[in-house]
């Protein structure tokens, strides 16, 4: 059975930093592209990036390069999300998907950037 279970997220201030993480089950992280997404209030889903299989090429939107940093762990089969210079904009919930519309995506983790 194929399972995303995302934590990390929390309260952060403003120019703070917080590590997502996204534990698979079911599948091999390695062998896939995986992406993050987040789902701002009011707002639809939005990609932030994606890292492609084994050692492809890592891809991020335009407004995330430079803070976020998508990477893996394939001992623990798990993905992550780096956030650094964290601003209020960025509250949202996140998510870890399979592709990246986000459609197949775990249950998500609240992050909020608030002083």
């Amino acid at each position: 059975q194929v399972q995303l279970v995302e934590s990390g997220g929390g309260l952060v201030q403003p120019g703070g930093s917080l590590r997502l993480a996204c534990a698979a089950s079911g599948f091999t992280l390695n062998y896939v592209s995986m992406h993050w997404v987040r789902q701002a209030p009011g707002k639809g889903l939005e990609w932030l990036a994606t890292i492609s299989p084994g050692n492809g090429p890592k891809y991020y939107a335009a407004s995330m390069k430079g803070r976020f940093t998508i990477s893996r762990d394939n001992a623990k089969n798990t993905l992550y999300l780096q956030m650094n210079n964290l601003k209020p904009e960025d509250t949202a919930l996140y998510y870890c998907a399979r592709d990246r519309t986000g459609a197949s995506r775990g249950q998500g983790t609240q992050v909020t950037v608030s002083s």
